[in-house]
């Protein structure tokens, strides 16, 4: 089954000539993915990484691109976005952070109405072992296996992704969801695809204080998802009403805390690890 993307995806990175575009179009190219084309103003006929540079997400449309990961400042990503949108892209990935609050709002309607995914923003991507990979997970501590993992947190997945390597069961899917307080893809999404998926046996979700992503992905698993289901939540020490790090990381009104996601989840038969490193034990 495709989850989202797979070996024979077409990918295109918007603000490939910046330090982040060029280092991580790179590293994708060595992971598999077929990195196509990409774009920056004014920079038409230049290569990155041999991948040939467009002004715009519309000089390469004839290349036929399905997904794209937007490396631009944050003034620049709503622009971005809705030029991937506009050609027809099915996947918008921003792994750029400190994009605003009511610019992300507008992509995320924009996109919905379209029918296109946005996976971010302040994400690190999606990562396929054996496939595909589209952001800045990485490559070395993945291994091809049955365990799909989604997560609010980039290093904890990284942590987590490697200890499931190091116990030699290897990750289906990883998928990164981003921690700002608008993002795209959520947890039930990511478990709809998890459930569907032959591949997927067992399922890994990362959360972190703020919002109620976790206590919602709960109600749907205790009611839909027949697979093994594990968690952890970051944030357990953070004082209430202090922002922690994500700018979606933060408590309001005892609502979002760790106490309260971590209750959810032990009510709907899920284990929840105590540390990172603990997520692997759990699995077995």
């Amino acid at each position: 089954m495709k989850v989202i993307v797979d070996q024979d995806t077409k990918v295109i990175v918007q603000g490939i000539t910046g330090h982040q575009g060029m280092f991580h179009s790179g590293e994708m190219i060595k992971f598999g993915t077929k990195v196509i084309g990409g774009t920056s103003p004014g920079k038409a006929g230049q290569k990155v990484n041999g991948i040939p540079v467009f002004d715009n997400v519309a000089d390469i449309a004839h290349l036929e691109p399905e997904a794209t990961m937007i490396s631009v400042a944050a003034p620049f990503v709503k622009d971005a976005a809705y030029e991937a949108i506009d050609a027809g892209l099915k996947l918008v990935y921003i792994l750029t952070e400190h994009v605003p609050f009511h610019d992300s709002m507008e992509i995320l309607y924009n996109a919905r109405r379209k029918g296109v995914r946005v996976l971010g923003p302040n994400g690190p991507g999606i990562t396929r072992p054996g496939k595909c990979k589209i952001g800045i997970m990485p490559n070395t501590i993945f291994r091809k296996g049955g365990v799909a993992v989604a997560s609010r947190s980039g290093t904890l997945t990284y942590e987590i992704v490697n200890a499931i390597t190091q116990k030699g069961m290897g990750e289906s899917t990883v998928i990164g969801l981003g921690g700002d307080p608008v993002p795209g893809m959520d947890f039930i999404e990511a478990l709809e695809l998890f459930n569907a998926d032959e591949e997927t046996r067992k399922i890994v979700l990362v959360g972190e204080i703020g919002g109620s992503n976790e206590e919602r992905a709960a109600e749907y698993i205790r009611k839909n998802v027949k697979k093994k289901v594990v968690a952890y939540i970051a944030g357990r020490s953070a004082p209430p009403g202090k922002r922690m790090g994500h700018a979606g990381a933060i408590i309001e009104r005892g609502v979002g805390t760790a106490e309260s996601k971590i209750k959810a989840f032990e009510e709907a038969g899920v284990k929840v690890a105590e540390y990172p490193i603990d997520i692997p034990g759990l699995l077995e």
